[in-house]
């Protein structure tokens, strides 16, 4: 069990998460402490048992990342893959890898990757796909050759100014929507030619896979949302150009979540009004239509937050931020200094569940109606009960006088 001091470096946004066999897996992101940013340590990562709701810290030794924000985290095959972000140099283009099927765990550096690394980036998005990382877009910096070298429509240049990685001079910033691929058996770096109609560059978007197919959508000050798809076998892209009175409002720092096989479901971000965003929405891609979904967390409003597919196709939410908001005047765009950072665990159900869920969460969030009758249960199942019973005792409400 951790100290209270400890888990409050479980608040945290814009950091990394996935669930593997029913645990939840937290690393990275940051809070705001006395105003002020701070990154979270690269050297740990947390693990929430969603049975028992029960918390538990690891610490990783080896090759540690500097402290990253920005990065982008993806989960294959038991190992957690950190590419680029921002570390206390500038921009960075490091790809780091720790095995979480070892009993020890220890951070690598990939210092023997042929092919051309991607530029040095920041909120871009990964899709794993036939043992690959298939990175989308992000925010970062280019040399004035690569940028000649590189098409006006993938790379916008922001802003010019000199800066120098390693014993790399740097001189334009921007956004692109560039789609780069890494080959995790063969350590290789590569950037496949794409066909159709490709989304805008952009940043701080939310994507997903399903099947063959990676989905993004938002990151652009628009109205309305937009959504494309890449076809991972014959990389070409499609716009989902549907009517603007049947799509999410825009939005970025959001969350995209498969929960079918031809459903996503998107949760939250910050709105064109600068404002964060509780609504929830599902996507079909066969009918190629938008539904909002009512759902009873609506009073949890969150950007940068994470959202995995869980057991019975949940959808898990943790951490994010619930009061960040952009302010707008005349002059300048500002962010609050009012900032709240979340460390709850909360589930949106998106289908039945079956009768044996239902028998066990009723008999563990009424444990104390049953008592010896447990002890009559098959072992496993017990087991089971008995964590279950802790995370409904956790999160069952206090009644105070």
């Amino acid at each position: 069990m951790e100290s209270s001091d400890a888990t409050s470096r479980l608040e945290r946004s814009n950091h990394t998460a996935f669930i593997d066999e029913n645990v939840l897996y937290v690393w990275g992101g940051y809070q705001v402490v006395s105003g002020d940013d701070a990154v979270l340590p690269s050297d740990e990562i947390w693990q929430c048992d969603l049975d028992s709701g029960a918390w538990e810290r690891r610490g990783i030794t080896g090759d540690v990342p500097p402290e990253l924000s920005g990065s982008c985290g993806s989960h294959l095959n038991g190992t957690l893959y950190i590419f680029a972000g921002c570390d206390p140099l500038g921009y960075s283009n490091e790809l780091y890898s720790v095995d979480l099927a070892e009993q020890s765990y220890t951070w690598k550096k990939i210092t023997n990757a042929r092919g051309t690394t991607p530029s040095p980036r920041s909120k871009h998005s990964c899709w794993v796909h036939r043992d690959r990382l298939i990175y989308f877009g992000g925010y970062g910096c280019k040399t004035i050759q690569e940028v000649r070298n590189t098409s006006s429509s993938s790379f916008i240049v922001e802003e010019t100014s000199w800066t120098a990685i390693g014993t790399t001079y740097f001189r334009c910033w921007g956004w692109n929507n560039e789609v780069n691929v890494f080959d995790t058996h063969t350590a290789t770096w590569s950037m496949p030619e794409t066909e159709g109609p490709a989304p805008a560059p952009r940043g701080s978007h939310a994507s997903a896979i399903l099947g063959n197919k990676g989905y993004i959508c938002g990151g652009l000050d628009t109205k309305e949302l937009d959504l494309y798809c890449l076809d991972l076998e014959t990389w070409t892209w499609t716009c989902f150009g549907l009517p603007p009175s049947c799509v999410p409002l825009g939005r970025s720092m959001h969350t995209l979540t498969p929960t079918s096989d031809h459903t996503l479901f998107l949760f939250g971000g910050l709105g064109i009004d600068g404002s964060p965003l509780s609504d929830a929405w599902q996507f079909d891609t066969q009918k190629k239509e938008w539904t909002e979904r009512t759902h009873p967390h609506s009073d949890k409003p969150r950007i940068w937050h994470s959202a995995c597919q869980g057991k019975d196709n949940d959808v898990v939410v943790f951490g994010g931020s619930r009061n960040f908001c952009i302010l707008v005047d005349t002059v300048a765009v500002l962010r609050s200094p009012c900032q709240h950072h979340c460390k709850d665990v909360f589930i949106f159900q998106t289908q039945p569940y079956s009768i044996a869920r239902l028998c066990e969460d009723l008999i563990a969030s009424n444990a104390e109606d049953f008592g010896e009758q447990l002890t009559w249960l098959p072992p496993k199942l017990q087991k089971r009960i008995y964590k279950r019973r802790a995370f409904f005792s956790c999160n069952k409400p206090k009644l105070t006088a």
